[in-house]
């Protein structure tokens, strides 16, 4: 029989035609097994790279060494004589016989066929044994794939023809798997924009070529040709050999060629800067500079400890980002925070004197403080320890010389330094005190979440500029290990103040401001956020549920759309905060006169007082004259809103537990504290003061007599 053999894939096969030393086989041989290599170049080219296997690190060797031969090696050793040599050597008890059994010991199965004996002994026939062999020994030294090749130290025991195959695959891993991180960086460099919370790892190693990862022969593999690889240099990493080229090849006319070329002297500065940048990261990461913020805050002897490349590099990428010129981005108050954390204290305590009982300014801590006892599920004050007459504690005041953020946030209100502490005021911090308290007893408990609260008051007595305040400052003051962030926020401006550092940083907007909460929760730190609701019908942005880990308040009026969404998603528990007592706006009227004459602190106290009579205990409206007449018009206004329609839909009745904040009545009544059932705090309205009750029970009587 004679034929054309069926073409078989892969140039190893087809590129050597069978040799058989006898004459007509001879030439059999040579006309019948012509292969692919008679196609024109351009042709075999194109197919060759059509067939171009897709190496990985995983490939099996023995695929590798057997590329284009696994139709052989899979077939019996009949079928192969059938479709190679045109049936010559075909022995019937033979017919079960692999291929790969034949290679590995032909001798056994030639039957005293001649010609079995001389097809083993062909090229094709060799070379497949010769690469089956090779595959079992390194199997037997458990290299399986092209990973362990790579690493393994053996390689000059593996017969050539197979170390060539393997060491040509690896290059192609290798080249393919360098393309891949050149084009990913690519993309990186062009996605990633950079702003004042991206990571400064990030923006050094942007570019980076991974020398912590890159072996020495790979490099000189892929990008040199293989230009000084040694064995003995298999496991030695690229930016080892950057540090003392001499110690690895010993070759001083390959090393000097090796320098010269430009692919070297490129990949050389880029892991000497990744160098200077790995080992600087690790010391700005102790020093808690870990974002483009830290960087920018930095103090100049950090920024002069590192290399000039790191400095340039993170200088640059501020400048991309154009920090601080615009509101768009954190801006760092200077001094502000010292200014809170050293807020000066002085107080006031009832005195007797000739009208009954006057007020007393000193200065420092009080020597009694308020003391609280233990009412249901929260505090109230113990009225039965503190001693009356003499020295009874009236009014706690801070003083900060660059205000509170109360007076920041608005511009009318910077000239206000003083924070007015009450028994009510501090009654809120006991509480949250005791909530910190919780919190870090049980920390790392599965399924703790610290306590959420809504503080609540009559709009106008002091929740945010003095509650607010005194909790930012009694916040900044608890454990440093426990507690490393207060966040004050005044809808979308927020103000971030670090303890570690000693910093306030000012965001305006809720995409930047939550960014930079994200940023400092991922880093581990724990926080705890006071959020005053500004405008009304305006509730904390959802991203703040997200922050269950931290502790939060949120300062209120009674109105629900303000705070309820919120509070039902984290399950937040109330703090009602009662109005002020006359005597505590008598200790406040003393404070702000407490550099006048006796004459002209009484007249104050009479003038404050006889607001009192007409608006209520309210001290945003009863200490200047051009805030009362405001406020007193729009008293006047409500009553006469007040008519048998208006009356049975919005009017909110003394003793009712709903606020309606467009309702013009809400300038009418106070909400003072009760507890429920269950001992929890709830608020009920009352009138005002005396003079409104009667006026609006008059109005609505009236009112109801015309229907």
């Amino acid at each position: 029989m004679s034929g054309r053999p069926e073409s078989v894939q892969g140039g190893n096969v087809e590129s050597r035609a069978p040799t058989l030393p006898q004459g007509d086989c001879q030439r059999r041989a040579r006309s019948d097994f012509h292969t692919e290599t008679d196609q024109p170049d351009a042709t075999r080219r194109g197919v060759e790279k059509r067939q171009q296997p897709n190496w990985t690190l995983l490939s099996r060797v023995e695929d590798v060494l057997l590329e284009g031969k696994e139709r052989i090696t899979s077939m019996g050793l009949n079928e192969f004589l059938r479709n190679f040599f045109g049936g010559m050597g075909v022995v019937d008890t033979n017919e079960d016989v692999s291929m790969e059994r034949f290679l590995t010991n032909p001798f056994s199965f030639s039957n005293g066929e001649t010609s079995l004996c001389t097809i083993a002994e062909s090229p094709l026939c060799r070379e497949t044994k010769i690469l089956l062999e090779a595959a079992y020994k390194l199997k037997g030294e458990g290299v399986f794939s092209l990973a362990q090749w790579r690493d393994f130290e053996r390689k000059d025991t593996v017969i050539q023809i197979a170390k060539g195959a393997l060491d040509a695959a690896l290059f192609y891993v290798l080249r393919e798997e360098a393309r891949r991180e050149a084009k990913e960086r690519a993309r990186r460099e062009h996605q990633i924009k950079f702003t004042i919370f991206t990571k400064i790892e990030d923006v050094l190693l942007r570019e980076s070529v991974c020398a912590n990862n890159m072996k020495l022969n790979d490099f000189l593999t892929v990008q040199l040709g293989g230009m000084g690889v040694v064995d003995t240099n298999r496991n030695v990493l690229l930016r080892e050999f950057v540090r003392d080229p001499e110690k690895y090849i010993d070759d001083e006319g390959v090393l000097s060629e090796i320098k010269k070329l430009y692919n070297y002297v490129r990949m050389e500065t880029a892991v000497r800067d990744e160098m200077s940048f790995c080992e600087d990261l690790r010391s700005l990461y102790d020093k808690g500079v870990r974002n483009l913020l830290r960087w920018s805050e930095a103090a100049a002897e950090v920024k002069a400890s590192v290399h000039g490349i790191t400095k340039h590099t993170l200088d640059a990428a501020l400048i991309d980002v154009r920090y601080p010129t615009t509101t768009s981005v954190p801006m760092k108050l200077k001094g502000f925070y010292e200014s809170v954390y050293n807020a000066r204290w002085s107080h006031v305590v009832e005195v007797p004197d000739d009208n009954g009982m006057g007020m007393k300014v000193e200065e420092g801590k009080p020597e009694k403080p308020w003391t609280f006892k233990e009412v249901g599920y929260t505090l109230e004050n113990d009225d039965s320890v503190e001693q009356s007459g003499a020295g009874r504690l009236r009014l706690v005041v801070l003083t900060s010389d660059k205000g509170w953020p109360y007076s920041w946030k608005w511009e009318e209100h910077k000239f206000i330094h003083d924070c007015y502490v009450n028994c009510e005021v501090e009654r809120a911090w006991q509480i949250v005190s005791g909530d910190l308290t919780e919190w870090f007893s049980t920390l790392g408990e599965a399924g703790f979440t610290p306590q959420k609260r809504v503080l609540i008051g009559t709009p106008g007595i002091g929740k945010s500029m003095n509650a607010g305040s005194y909790l930012l400052y009694q916040l900044l003051h608890y454990d440093l290990e426990k507690l490393q962030l207060v966040v004050y926020c005044f809808g979308d401006t927020t103000y971030v103040f670090d303890k570690t550092y000693q910093t306030v940083t000012k965001c305006e907007g809720n995409e930047i401001s939550k960014k930079l909460l994200y940023d400092l929760w991922h880093n581990g730190m724990k926080g705890y956020i006071i959020y005053d609701v500004t405008r009304q019908g305006t509730p904390p942005a959802c991203y703040f549920a997200s922050f269950r880990e931290w502790g939060m308040i949120v300062v209120s009026s009674p109105n629900l759309d303000n705070y309820d969404g919120w509070a039902t998603e984290v399950t937040a528990t109330r703090i009602i905060m009662n109005c002020p007592d006359e005597m505590d706006v008598k200790a406040m009227c003393a404070w702000m006169k407490r550099d006048e004459t006796a004459e002209r602190k009484a007249e104050c106290w009479k003038m404050v007082k006889k607001h009192m009579e007409k608006v209520g205990p309210i001290p945003q409206h009863i200490f200047h004259a051009k805030d009362f007449n405001a406020r007193f018009d729009a008293v006047e206004y409500a009553l006469e809103a007040i008519n048998f329609r208006y009356a049975d839909k919005n009017f909110i009745l003394p003793g009712g537990g709903l606020w309606y904040s467009e309702d013009p009545s809400q300038n009418l009544v106070r909400i003072f504290r009760i507890r429920g059932e269950r001992g929890a705090e709830r608020f009920r309205n009352a009138p005002i003061c005396s003079f409104l009750g009667s006026r609006s029970a008059n109005r609505l009587a009236k009112a109801m007599s015309e229907r």
